[in-house]
C-alpha cells in the first residue's frame, strides 16, 4: 500500500509542474486560464494528501473556483474589446 501512494504523489507532483508549466507558458490564453484551474484543484489534492484538510478546502474554492471564475470573465471581456 505504501508504494501506491509513493507513486500517486509522484504523479502528483508532476502533473503539478506540467500544468504549472503549461499555463505559464502556452500561447493560447483560455488553454492557459483552464491549466490554472486545473493546478488549483491538483494543489487542493495535495493539501489534502498533505492532511491539511481546511487548507484543501480553501484552495479549492477560492484558488481554483473563484480566481478561475474570475480569470475566465476577464478573459472573456479582453476578447470582446479585441473585437
Amino acid at each position: 500500500m505504501m508504494g501506491f501512494l509513493i507513486w500517486f504523489d509522484l504523479f502528483l507532483v508532476s502533473s503539478l509542474l506540467w500544468t504549472a508549466w503549461q499555463g505559464l507558458t502556452h500561447p493560447n490564453l483560455l488553454r492557459s486560464v483552464l491549466m490554472f484551474i486545473v493546478f488549483g484543484l491538483l494543489l487542493a489534492l495535495a493539501w489534502a494528501r498533505l492532511a491539511a484538510p481546511d487548507v484543501a478546502l480553501a484552495e479549492a474554492a477560492i484558488g481554483a473556483g473563484l480566481t478561475g471564475a474570475l480569470f475566465l470573465d476577464a478573459l472573456r471581456d479582453f476578447s470582446r474589446s479585441k473585437e
